[in-house]
């Protein structure tokens, strides 16, 4: 079981997320959408925490300042080596220290980071198919790109249970 500490879209974004998962499983490639349990939300993960305490997380990322919706511009697809694509923020100052700062306060309360959350080894995305084939990046472009540019807002944060989809919604914005 890990615990993310995501940020969480606009209504618009979320909407339009959605919308490109429901075209990705109508071409026949699996996408978050029917994933593992199937209550994923359309996120961008801060953090991934391999062991944690949940109180000692919150608590610990509560003494981060309440920070002011974030204006996300998506304009690329990208995928990982084994097979995870997602759609790629441009990756503005803001984004790197607020990343590097919910880092440091979930480290601080004794979580363990997955080495690829780790500052400047961290790749922000939203995942849109977490098993892709690569004979299938041609059916995921094309809506991808039908969709592309996006303008989201980041105007929430939670933490979600990766195991259950279960969403502990923080009362502030990392």
């Amino acid at each position: 079981m890990a615990l993310a500490v995501c940020l969480l879209l606009d209504d618009r974004a979320e909407t339009a997320i959605r919308e490109l998962w429901r075209r990705l499983e109508d071409a026949g490639v699996p996408s978050m959408l029917t994933h593992t349990h199937g209550h994923h939300v359309p996120h961008l993960t801060y953090a991934m925490l391999r062991s944690y305490d949940l109180g000692a997380v919150t608590e610990s990322l509560s003494t981060l300042p309440d920070r002011s919706p974030m204006p996300l511009h998506f304009d690329a697809l990208g995928v990982f080596r084994r097979t995870r694509c997602w759609l790629a923020p441009a990756l503005t100052s803001d984004l790197a220290e607020r990343q590097a700062a919910v880092v440091e306060a979930a480290a601080g309360s004794g979580a363990d980071l997955h080495r690829h959350y780790v500052p400047g080894a961290w790749v922000p995305h939203v995942t849109l198919a977490p098993r892709l084939h690569l004979s299938d990046l041609a059916r995921v472009a094309l809506p991808v790109y039908d969709v592309l540019p996006l303008e989201a807002t980041g105007t929430s944060a939670a933490l979600i249970d990766t195991t259950t989809g279960k969403r502990y919604a923080l009362p502030y914005l990392l």
